[in-house]
Formats: C-alpha cells, sequence, structure tokens
C-alpha cells in the first residue's frame, strides 16, 4: 500500500492518479451496450431470453420464465433465521424513518393582487430497481432504492437482478418480501435496464431507474437518460478517511478494507496528519487481510488504488480530500464535528470512531447509494425526490395580469414572438 508525504516532489502527480480514479472506460464498452439495448428494443422477451441463455447460464422457456413469484419471496423470507430477519427489519425501519424526512411538501403562495403560486409534488408511476447479482448479492441495495420508492409514494415498483444459473439469492427475495415487492425478474446487465427504460412484453416500462451495477449497467444508464430518469452513473465503492494521531491503527486499517473488498477496481484513500498512524496503518492492513474471505479482492484493490497520505496539517488533509469528494468519508479526529463545516465534497460522511462505514451500509438509515469518482461535487445521495417531480402552478386574476401584462408582452415583442405578445395583449383589451 502506498505511503505519500505532501511535501514529497512527486507528490503532485501520485495525488492526480487518484484523482482520475473514477474514470470508467465507457467508450470501450458503448458499441456492445448500444447493440444489447437496440435488440432489447425491437425484440423485447426474445432478446431477453438470448442474453439470459448467453450470460447466466440458464435458458428461460418464455418470458413467463422470468419473473420470480410472491410465493418464492414469502417462502424465501419465512425461511431465514429470526435473528436476520430482526436485522432486516431494523434496517428497513431506520432507512425508511430517514427517507419520510425527506419528503418535499406541495405550496400554494397567495399574492395581494390575486395571482396564486405553488408547486406540486407527485410520486412518477413506475419505478425501476436494479440490484447486482455479479460477484456479490447485495440485499441492503434492494432496501436503500426500494424503501426511498415507497416513502415517496410510487405505486408500481420493479425489481429486475441477474440469477446466475436460475438461483435466485434466498436473502434478496426474502428483503423483496419484507419490503412488499411483487415485481421480481431474474433479468441482469445492460439488458434488465434496456427492459425497464422500453419495456418488453412480460416487463413494463417505468419512469426512473436506480441502482448500482458494473460498467454495463452503468452505460445503459446513462445511454437511457432521458428516455427515463435515472439515479447516477456510479463507478467502483470507495472511502476516504481524515485522522489525527488519536485513530487507532486497527480500525483504520480495516475501515480502508471495508471497501477494498468489494471490488479490485475499489479505492480506498487515507489522509493523516500522523507519520506513526499511516505506517502502522499499513502494518495492520497487512494482518487483517490474511482473515478476509475476499483477501485476493483487498489485496488487489489496496496495493493498486489503495494510498495512505501524510499530510501537515488538518487543513491541509480536508483541502486534498474535498479535491478527492469521496464516496463515503470517515472523520477520526479528536473533534471530528469541528470539521464538519470544512468538508464541502463528500458522499457520506461519517463522525467519529464508532461511526465506521459499513453502519451506513446497513442500518444508521441514510442511503447507501452514493455518488463515485469525484462526483459528489455535484451529485447527492439517492433520496425520495428522485422518485418524485415537480409541477408548478401558476394562476393570475384579471388584477394580477392587467399589471403585468404590458411588460409580458413587451419581453415576448424583445424575442420576436408575436403569438406570445398578443396572447398576452387579448386578455388586456
Amino acid at each position: 500500500m502506498k505511503i505519500l508525504q505532501t511535501i514529497d516532489n512527486n507528490f503532485e502527480t501520485e495525488f492526480n492518479e487518484i484523482l482520475s480514479r473514477g474514470a470508467m472506460d465507457i467508450d470501450k464498452v458503448e458499441p456492445i451496450v448500444k447493440g444489447i439495448l437496440d435488440e432489447v428494443k425491437n425484440e423485447g422477451d426474445i432478446a431477453l431470453i438470448r442474453h439470459i441463455s448467453k450470460f447466466d447460464k440458464w435458458s428461460p422457456k418464455s418470458g413467463d420464465d422470468l419473473k420470480i413469484s410472491t410465493d418464492e419471496m414469502k417462502k424465501a423470507y419465512d425461511n431465514i433465521d429470526f435473528e436476520l430477519k430482526e436485522a432486516l427489519q431494523l434496517a428497513f425501519d431506520r432507512i425508511k424513518s430517514y427517507h419520510e424526512k425527506q419528503l418535499p411538501k406541495s405550496w400554494l403562495d397567495f399574492e395581494d393582487n390575486g395571482t396564486i403560486l405553488g408547486q406540486k409534488v407527485t410520486a412518477v408511476e413506475k419505478a425501476g430497481v436494479y440490484v447486482p447479482g455479479g460477484k456479490a448479492f447485495y440485499p441492503s441495495s434492494l432496501l436503500m432504492n426500494v424503501i426511498p420508492a415507497l416513502v415517496a409514494g410510487v405505486k408500481d415498483i420493479i425489481v429486475t437482478t441477474p440469477v446466475i444459473e436460475n438461483k435466485a439469492n434466498e436473502l434478496l427475495l426474502a428483503a423483496c418480501h419484507l419490503c412488499g415487492i411483487d415485481k421480481v425478474y431474474k433479468v441482469g446487465g445492460a439488458s434488465a435496464i434496456a427492459a425497464m427504460a422500453y419495456g418488453t412484453e412480460s416487463i413494463e416500462k417505468v419512469d426512473v431507474i436506480t441502482g448500482p451495477g458494473n460498467i454495463f449497467v452503468a452505460t445503459a444508464k446513462k445511454m437511457v437518460y432521458g428516455e427515463v430518469n435515472i439515479d447516477m452513473i456510479a463507478g467502483p465503492s470507495e472511502i476516504g478517511i481524515i485522522a489525527d494521531e488519536s485513530a487507532k491503527p486497527n480500525y483504520m486499517a480495516i475501515d480502508l478494507l471495508s471497501q477494498a473488498e468489494h471490488d479490485e477496481m475499489a479505492s480506498s484513500i487515507m489522509i493523516t496528519t500522523s507519520e506513526s498512524l499511516a505506517k502502522e496503518t499499513e502494518k495492520e492492513v497487512y494482518k487483517f487481510l490474511e482473515s478476509l474471505e475476499r483477501k485476493e479482492i483487498a489485496t488487489k484493490s489496496i496495493e493498486e488504488r489503495g494510498a495512505i497520505i501524510i499530510a501537515e496539517n488538518l487543513d491541509e488533509a480536508i483541502n486534498l480530500m474535498n479535491k478527492i469528494a469521496p464516496e463515503h468519508l470517515e472523520v477520526v479526529t479528536t473533534n471530528p464535528f469541528a470539521l464538519l463545516p470544512k468538508i464541502k465534497n463528500a458522499g457520506a460522511i461519517f463522525l467519529g470512531e464508532n461511526t465506521p462505514e459499513p453502519i451506513g451500509d446497513y442500518i444508521a438509515g441514510p442511503n447507501h447509494t452514493l455518488p463515485t469518482g469525484g462526483s459528489a461535487k455535484f451529485y447527492s445521495p439517492l433520496n425520495v425526490e428522485v422518485f418524485m417531480k415537480k409541477s408548478s402552478i401558476i394562476s393570475f386574476s384579471k388584477e394580477a395580469i392587467e399589471a403585468m401584462g404590458e411588460k409580458c408582452a413587451l419581453l415576448a415583442k424583445t424575442e420576436m414572438l408575436t403569438a406570445h405578445q398578443k396572447s398576452v395583449l387579448e386578455r388586456l383589451k
């Protein structure tokens, strides 16, 4: 694992590599993804069945074979043990409670001259949620994507997930049952995104698609944006940590590895003011690696995309981390809340040594679908409003249009839009 110092001669070069970590070579896969999208758009279920037979090691006989029954979901839920049910329910309740606080309101403003202006907030009718199923299964992603849609008031939620050899993940099905989902389809990759974006004989077209995925899923979401709305184009997972001498090396090491075990392309970056913490944390990383089930993945991630940076002070550490704009940011310092106003760019901020990133992945409540690759500079976490749309409300009285109509008509005339101009003037006669 690299240890860098900001005073090193080659630091700028090394740091620029970190800043470019989110670059996905979408150009290379775009032609492949476009072909998949076009096939599903034009052939519907026939294309889906062909893609599943090719990539997922089983062959559906018809579109009916793609759907998972609610009985299967209930059976999966009934089969999990009591403690796991309790854990799922705790996560469900906390995620729901947090997202309920995000609900925007419709409003009306009444002016003295009879003008009424306002905003009407409405949930989209249909939402599509993609849940990955390649290297690992993530029931937590199901909860994080479905619950905000439920809170928003979406009536029709469709879930798609790849099912290798026609064996669905039991815990994922249990989570679907807990959420009351009745439309789950065994379709993955760009094919699933195409099915939800365009609709097929078996899968309905939706209004918005959310959920993480590999580069093919991310590219497909990018390419169907405009046909439907999407949450974001997310890349590999990442964690940033700002730490001072008060931080415990074993905590820092395992927290860095909590993202490295996701993916070989995941990034784990710690910036600290303590050289001794940097060296001790590196030692702890290699100790913990030996006990990880996903040791090979985590090792490649840590060695190729992990780094510990030694900064001269906390202000420099924060400045560097704001440039990185990490998906997850832990602040493990003597007084983490004092640094909060200076943090500008992060998907989720975890304050204090007892708030490891995995707490946010599962039970804290805020959404774990977060912007990656530096996009926290302009993107927000998945939230209730992604599943809602806003309509402006305008109502002018006779008094109001008489007071403002001439100025409106003048602006229309300036833009040479005669019908616009006359539409107002007709009402002033």
